[in-house]
């Protein structure tokens, strides 16, 4: 798919400042003062969902002590700007870095993730030699908002798969003068990333995951599967009957889900911190890993702009494609392989799908959220990745 466009100026976007209003922020809290609780679970565990006392504790601080205003501040401290494509408003940070030999870069979040995941590394991704690196490590990082999520447009027709939004990328990138860049992706922007590393090549001189996605026929075909892939297999077995009943309800009734969440901070809050707390590697809730205002930074970003049925939406459209359609990558690529991630995959399984991977690693830690929970390391995997693509 192709995007056409008559006007490249800078006018194509309108500089964008994050700011809710007061009556907003009072809402917020207003609501969570009327929260209506249910009963504890019958478990000890988190196997039922979030503990009512975790939760309660969680909104108690988000009510009382959080600052989204801190927030805005540290989002409005970057460069932002909203451009129409297709039809939708983008929303978008653009970083770009003072080497005057940068490469581009675009990277893509996923759900229940914002651009809130990446703002702790873009700086030392455009800038690497502020913070040990070198020169030739450095990006002009683009983080767009995907379609129905933070403060990008809500679709108001059906329509926005994978590859509709990866042509919209490549549009994006295009009016800020990048013909050719590198994509990083986790979640559904790995799925994304795999898919214009097939249909955008012309644009896409690279990818790098932190979250594979291959098929398990294609292992079998490889042979008797090793320890490691046997465990690893497993682990998706248990992903599709444990931990994936959200994607169902997303993937089928995105609609009936929002209105819940749209309504209830406390139920947007548990729906979203779930998910954080199956994903990172830990052993305990998320914010043992993840700081508590940095996890309701990402869930107010949801909640203030009303985004819980938008953002599912895209669980509606491309999700049942994404768990049958393995087309191959063909650009050069990169794979983190990060432990507590929800799928790992040794290195001969993901080239089964990524044919020209030139880079795989496994770091002793971390899970799904890796620029959140390993800041550090997962900005060195980045450059180490990027770096065997050039």
């Amino acid at each position: 798919m192709n995007i056409a466009s008559t006007d490249v100026s800078s006018s194509v976007s309108t500089p964008f400042h994050a700011h809710i209003p007061d009556a907003d922020v009072q809402d917020l809290r207003d609501r969570l003062a009327r929260t209506r609780w249910p009963e504890a679970a019958t478990v000890a565990d988190w196997s039922q969902g979030v503990p009512v006392d975790y939760l309660q504790d969680v909104c108690s601080y988000w009510a009382r002590d959080y600052d989204w205003r801190r927030f805005e501040a540290k989002l409005n401290s970057f460069d932002q700007a909203v451009t129409h494509i297709d039809g939708l408003d983008f929303h978008f940070v653009h970083a770009p870095s003072p080497e005057p030999a940068a490469r581009p870069l675009l990277i893509v979040h996923g759900w229940p993730g914002s651009v809130v995941e990446h703002l702790d590394v873009i700086d030392a991704l455009r800038n690497p030699t502020a913070y040990g690196g070198q020169a030739e490590d450095a990006y002009h990082v683009v983080v767009p908002s995907l379609p129905g999520f933070g403060f990008s447009g809500k679709p108001t027709s059906s329509g926005w798969s994978v590859s509709r939004i990866g042509a919209a990328w490549v549009e994006l990138m295009r009016r800020l003068g990048y013909e050719r860049f590198f994509v990083q992706g986790g979640d559904w922007g790995a799925i994304i990333a795999a898919n214009m590393g097939s249909t955008q090549t012309d644009a896409v001189a690279g990818i790098h995951v932190n979250m594979a996605l291959c098929s398990p026929e294609e292992l079998y075909n490889l042979g008797e599967p090793t320890p490691e892939e046997v465990a690893q297999l497993q682990k998706f077995q248990y992903y599709q009957d444990w931990d994936s009943g959200y994607s169902h309800q997303q993937s089928t009734r995105p609609q009936t889900v929002g209105y819940g969440l749209t309504d209830s901070p406390a139920g947007q809050c548990a729906w979203i911190l779930d998910k954080f707390a199956s994903w990172v590697d830990c052993d305990g809730p998320p914010d043992d890993v993840i700081s508590r205002d940095t996890l309701l930074d990402n869930v107010s970003l949801y909640w203030f702009t009303g985004t819980a049925a938008s953002s599912a939406r895209i669980y509606w459209e491309s999700y049942k494609a994404i768990l049958t359609d393995f087309t191959p990558v063909v650009v050069p690529a990169a794979y983190s392989c990060f432990p507590g991630d929800i799928f790992t995959m040794t290195e001969r399984w993901a080239r089964t799908r990524y044919h020209d991977l030139r880079y795989y690693s496994q770091p002793s830690s971390g899970g799904h959220f890796p620029s959140l929970e390993r800041p550090a390391a997962f900005v060195s995997e980045l450059r180490s990745g990027l770096r065997a693509l050039r």
